[in-house]
């Protein structure tokens, strides 16, 4: 028991040594404070996680700092990979969808009507929605520029729009058919 409290007073004094300066640091690359106070406590969590691997202490500062800025620039590399969006400020892009045609779609429909969109917008689409891959990735795939992409993207997204409608109007249409098995003799019944 008196390791466990060794340890922790050890990363006690490790928090209170460099706990500003890496604030700091933080702060300085991205200018908010949530978001430097995230960095700082996930190095530190990173710290008592992995700093056992550290074979040499007198490089904990080092280290610290070193692993914030990795930390950094990965979080850099997602946000600028899968960016955050206000639904307000991307609803003109989002679908739209009548409430009743919710009730009807399932992803395996989405996927068949997917296979009827245009090859030439299709592709993108799967990139994009399916893959989650950025503009400029889908542009590189393609070997198209990044506008052409947003404009497929658009049109692709229309033809699907479109599709969906289609579908869901010919599903409304339909008889429903339905299947009662809570007696013995499950029978089908029409509606």
């Amino acid at each position: 028991m008196d390791r466990m409290n060794d340890h922790d007073n050890d990363f006690q004094v490790l928090v209170e040594n460099y706990y500003e300066g890496l604030f700091r640091f933080a702060l300085s690359l991205t200018h908010k404070e949530a978001e430097a106070s995230d960095l700082t406590q996930q190095t530190f969590y990173l710290w008592a996680t992995k700093g056992h691997q550290l074979r040499d202490k007198s490089k904990v500062k080092s280290w610290l700092f070193t692993t914030l800025y990795r930390e950094f620039l990965g979080s850099k590399r997602r946000e600028s990979r899968f960016p955050h969006y206000e639904v307000d400020a991307v609803t003109p892009e989002l679908p739209s969808i009548a409430p009743q045609q919710v009730d009807t779609l399932d992803g395996n429909m989405i996927v068949n009507l997917l296979e009827q969109v245009d090859e030439i917008y299709r592709a993108p689409l799967v990139l994009f929605y399916l893959k989650q891959h950025s503009y400029a990735e889908i542009a590189e795939a393609l070997d198209i520029p990044a506008g052409t992409v947003m404009s497929r993207l658009s049109r692709g997204k229309a033809q699907l729009r479109g599709l969906i409608s289609k579908e869901s109007t010919a599903d409304s249409q339909r008889k429903v058919v339905s299947v009662n098995f809570s007696r013995p003799n499950s029978s089908v019944s029409h509606e």
